[in-house]
């Protein structure tokens, strides 16, 4: 019932799924049909999620794969990671959120071309293809995980984002009590983004943080 679900939520918003009830028939799915991105449960009948996923890497390597499973513990996690998993969501879920983390890893991967190159925020832009992003025209030169701050930011332009959001959408897990290494990225960017200019980027005191066009 869950890969149903999962697989009418992605079809009803373009996606191509193939789906499988065990890891074998996964395999088989999977040899035929070359996805571009996995969506893989841990626990399946035949072998599990982990073997499975080390399985396909055999003949496609470069795949990303998101497990989505009810096993939530830190041990858990770190085991799918291990393993090569790009993401790890637990149940209960919803189906937006494991759209939007299909999407980045599709998009972080460059097995497909994406849609939607350019994101836009006043006078910044990003293209996400070719990683470039300007201000008023200047380039601003970002490291990698500067530049995926700065996208999940501009994908929620006038949108209060608050640093659990920000540590599960940019680093893909949760650094516990490490939630200031948030505090340290926005400073970084600040200082490529604001600095000599007005600021874009803004602190709503104990919500987190905004970007948003110069007014």
């Amino acid at each position: 019932m869950l890969a149903e679900l999962i697989g009418a939520g992605l079809r009803m918003t373009g996606w191509e799924v193939r789906q499988a009830g065990d890891g074998p028939s996964a395999l088989d799915a999977a040899r035929e049909f070359r996805p571009d991105v996995l969506v893989l449960d841990i626990m399946m009948p035949g072998f599990d999620g982990v073997e499975l996923l080390s399985r396909i890497r055999r003949f496609a390597p470069g795949v990303p794969c998101l497990f989505l499973t009810a096993k939530e513990s830190v041990d858990d996690r770190i085991r799918g990671l291990a393993a090569g998993a790009d993401d790890y969501v637990t149940k209960p879920f919803s189906m937006e959120e494991v759209i939007i983390r299909l999407h980045r890893l599709v998009q972080r991967s460059g097995v497909a071309a994406m849609d939607e190159d350019e994101l836009v925020v006043g006078d910044l832009v990003m293209h996400q293809g070719s990683r470039e992003v300007t201000r008023d025209g200047e380039e601003v030169q970002l490291t990698a995980t500067q530049f995926e701050l700065l996208r999940y930011l501009m994908e929620n332009p006038r949108r209060v984002v608050s640093k659990a959001q920000i540590l599960d959408n940019v680093w893909n897990y949760d650094f516990g009590g490490q939630a200031n290494i948030v505090e340290l990225y926005i400073s970084y960017l600040r200082k490529k983004i604001d600095a000599g200019r007005e600021p874009m980027i803004h602190t709503v005191r104990g919500v987190g943080y905004v970007i948003k066009p110069v007014s």
